[in-house]
Parts: C-alpha cells; sequence; structure tokens
C-alpha cells in the first residue's frame, strides 16, 4: 500500500520522525480503513509492515480495534528501516549522501533483503505500508520471471493511497 498525503513542509523538518498527515491524509486513511472493512481484507492481514515514516497511515488503517466494526482484533504493526525511503538505523545514514542518490541497485538490494526477511515470516496474510519507489523496487524482485503485461502492471508507479494485492509463490513447490 502506497503512503498517503503528508504535510510536505513538515517533511523539511529534521525534527519529525514521521510527517503528520494532512486533514486530507486523515480522510484518506478512513476512506481505505472503510474500503479494507467492507472488502473483508482487514480481517484477513496478520501482520503489518510498515517503514517507520508511514507509520500514522499504517496504524490509522489497520489498528484501532475500536473503530473497526467486526475485527476482534487489530494485526501486528511492525516498523522495519529496510522498508524506509532512506535508511536511518544510525547516526550515519548509509543511504543518504549530499552528492549522491541512492542508486536503483541499492534500492533493489534493499528490496531483496526486506523480501528475504518476509519470506521467513509464519504470516501469510502481510500488508507492506510503505513509499511508491521502495514498494516496485521489492516487486521488481519477483517480476523477472512474469510474462510481460503482468510485469508492467505490477511494477508500474504508484498512485497515492493505492492498494496493491500480490500472491508470491515459491516456484520450487509448484
Amino acid at each position: 500500500m502506497h503512503n498517503l498525503e503528508k504535510d510536505r513542509n513538515a517533511l523539511l523538518s529534521p525534527h519529525l520522525f514521521d510527517a503528520p498527515l494532512t486533514d486530507h491524509g486523515h480522510q484518506q486513511v478512513e476512506n481505505l480503513r472503510e474500503r479494507l472493512v467492507s472488502s473483508g481484507l482487514l480481517k484477513r492481514v496478520e501482520l503489518v509492515v510498515t517503514s517507520p515514516l508511514t507509520m500514522q497511515t499504517a496504524v490509522g488503517v489497520f489498528g484501532n480495534e475500536d473503530k473497526l466494526q467486526n475485527i476482534a482484533c487489530s494485526p501486528s504493526i511492525v516498523a522495519l528501516e529496510v522498508a524506509r525511503d532512506c535508511n536511518i538505523e544510525s547516526e550515519e545514514d548509509n543511504l543518504w549522501r549530499p552528492d549522491v542518490r541512492e542508486s536503483k541497485e541499492e534500492i533493489f538490494a534493499r528490496g531483496l533483503e526486506f523480501m528475504k526477511w518476509l519470506w521467513k515470516r509464519p504470516e501469510k496474510e502481510v500488508a507492506v505500508v510503505s513509499h511508491g519507489m521502495v514498494l516496485r523496487h521489492m516487486l521488481y524482485v519477483f517480476a523477472n520471471d512474469c510474462d510481460d503485461s503482468v510485469r508492467h502492471e505490477l511494477c508500474k508507479r504508484f498512485t497515492n493511497c493505492e492498494i496493491r494485492t500480490v500472491v508470491i509463490v515459491d516456484k520450487g513447490l509448484v
């Protein structure tokens, strides 16, 4: 799921970890939660993996079980650095350099690292809430073996507040 609208000025503040959602962003969260409840998808999600910079979106959509209709409890939500636009696990941000952007290969490697972590998880229904570019590169990991038309749909640019459902199958088991 691609992240929702945020306050762009807040994104420039070095003091804010997760920029606050705008009023429109809060409305997008509410609309998305209602769509997931009515489709039944919210009941199936066992784990939510989010970038630390998209926590408000993840918690707003998948948390708050008191606001969710017919949901026994909300899924666990885990924030991972590997799902972030840039990695800030340490004071030394090894992904951000003032003169060079993170290369596609570096983003791809991070996506591969995330997918390997995800593959080892016991949960079968996982929601990933992150940034469009990170999601696209994560999906590239699996797109190479797909038909061109499937690869195009899977890896095209995410729109704001977009959800894509992907089934990942171990080819060794087929």
